[in-house]
């Protein structure tokens, strides 16, 4: 995920935590997601690179 959508996302967490009153709770929700695509990119970007070298192995 771009920054950009990190921004959108974290704004919309807000805007609802504001309407709802449940402030911590939207933020530490927020924290958890965030972590949670940070994984997410990691891993695709090891998956992705796994792939390349296990494609150039077999072209040799």
């Amino acid at each position: 995920m771009s920054n950009w959508l990190y921004i959108v996302y974290a704004l919309i967490l807000g805007v609802v935590s504001i309407f709802t009153g449940e402030i911590i709770t939207f933020v530490m929700l927020g924290f958890i997601s965030l972590s949670l695509f940070n994984i997410n990119s990691t891993l695709l970007k090891i998956y992705h690179q796994n792939n390349e070298k296990n494609n150039n192995k077999g072209r040799k």
